[in-house]
């Protein structure tokens, strides 16, 4: 298996992975809304994210990441170095939308593989921490990302239900 950067024209690929597998995904939506799973909304994903990233096998998509600098995380508070425009390296924050992995591939590294490559890529622009969604009701997916460094931060409603705001520092997750 191998892990490289996702294209916009792997969308039909990754849509037809996550379609043929939505009901047992291990991380198929890690509390963001859900993905649209159309050829265009994978492409439109790909597209507009500053990271994502694809792990394939012989066979095709095993594994996908998809990470957007931070629109609303708590750099951006009034004060903050971001907000006043001389934001330092590391203070910045990226948020993980997406980290999905076919559940024929559970347990075998997919997951943290592809959170390392995104916490390389982050690291590169200054980025310093990441934030992911985590529907309060999904003791894997925060098993998970409590085993990888993330700490809860914040609990909000979201439409799903609860969802719990974790975050890491980028260093750590390399």
């Amino acid at each position: 298996m191998h892990v490289r950067a996702a294209r916009p024209d792997d969308a039909e690929a990754l849509r037809t992975a996550v379609s043929r597998a939505r009901e047992a995904t291990v991380f198929d939506d890690i509390g963001a809304p859900l993905l649209n799973v159309s050829a265009a909304g994978v492409r439109e994903a790909a597209a507009e994210a500053e990271w994502s990233f694809l792990m394939e096998d012989e066979d095709g998509p095993v594994g996908v990441a998809i990470a957007h600098p931070d629109a609303e995380g708590a750099s951006d508070e009034p004060g903050s170095n971001q907000a006043r425009g001389d934001a330092g390296a590391g203070d910045l924050e990226a948020e993980l939308l997406a980290l999905w992995v076919h559940p024929n591939h559970a347990g075998e590294g997919v997951a943290t593989e592809l959170l390392a490559r995104v916490a390389s890529s982050v690291t590169e622009r200054g980025v310093g921490t990441l934030r992911a969604t985590v529907p309060a009701d999904s003791p894997g997916a925060t098993e998970f990302f409590s085993t990888h460094g993330f700490s809860h931060r914040d609990t909000r409603r979201g439409p799903a239900g609860d969802e719990l705001v974790v975050v890491a520092d980028v260093a750590a997750l390399r």
